[in-house]
């Protein structure tokens, strides 16, 4: 299998995953990956059934945004992405959904707090909301835009420790090192805004839990010195 083949194969089973996942209802989210080596990005086609779609129905497109293949569509969402993979180099996989509880937060526009450990585990510190979009970004610089807020939130933070973010009125978008792993985040992020909004209604003082307890649970995880799983 040639590396554009499964990198479409990979992409497929991202977007398939955040559908079996419940994250996605209709057409509402998209995945993508890309091949560092030659800066090709795979991403999903816009319209396509999540049912009949199939490995081969992916697009193809080059990091500068010209399509490398033009057999359908790449998603409307493209552009958030592109500004993603230019930005955080480290990343191999993106993802957006409109999942209940983090839009939510979302449309909110409140940050989700790590009140836990579950949270700390896949995130090393709150989901930033990112600021709201100006008016003149609304036009045809829109999608390009939204990639542009969410970067500049990330100014001052690793993607990689909190590889999700909530654009403000909009919905999440997730990241992985690969299309796997950022079909994972989004799971994960949507179990920790559910968990979330449900601690916030027992208790609307709660506090997060303190930045110790929050770096023991991510570095045993992600750390130089990581010792939970082989």
């Amino acid at each position: 299998m040639s590396s554009v083949a499964g990198l479409k194969q990979s992409v497929l089973q991202a977007n398939l995953d955040i559908v079996r996942d419940k994250l996605v209802v209709a057409t509402f989210g998209n995945a993508s990956g890309i091949d560092r080596n030659n800066n090709h990005i795979v991403i999903k086609p816009s319209g396509v059934s999540f049912e009949t779609m199939k490995s081969e129905d992916m697009v193809t497109v080059h990091i500068d945004g010209s399509l490398i293949d033009h057999h359908l569509r790449p998603s409307s969402d493209l552009d958030t992405h592109l500004v993603l993979y230019r930005a955080f180099d480290d990343i191999g996989g993106v993802i957006h959904t409109h999942s209940t509880y983090a839009t939510i937060f979302a449309q909110a526009q409140v940050p989700i707090p790590c009140f836990g450990t579950t949270h700390a585990d896949y995130f090393r510190g709150e989901i930033p909301v990112t600021r709201s979009l100006r008016s003149e970004e609304l036009g045809e610089r829109y999608v390009t835009a939204t990639g542009e807020a969410i970067v500049e939130t990330f100014s001052n933070s690793d993607p990689l420790e909190i590889p999700a973010v909530l654009v403000a009125g909009h919905g999440p978008f997730v990241w992985g090192r690969t299309p796997k792993e950022a079909a994972l985040n989004a799971l994960i992020l949507e179990e920790c805004a559910r968990m979330a909004w449900h601690t916030m209604q027992l208790n609307p003082q709660v506090a997060p839990i303190s930045s110790m307890y929050r770096d023991r649970h991510f570095l045993r995880k992600h750390g130089a010195h990581a010792t939970y799983g082989q």
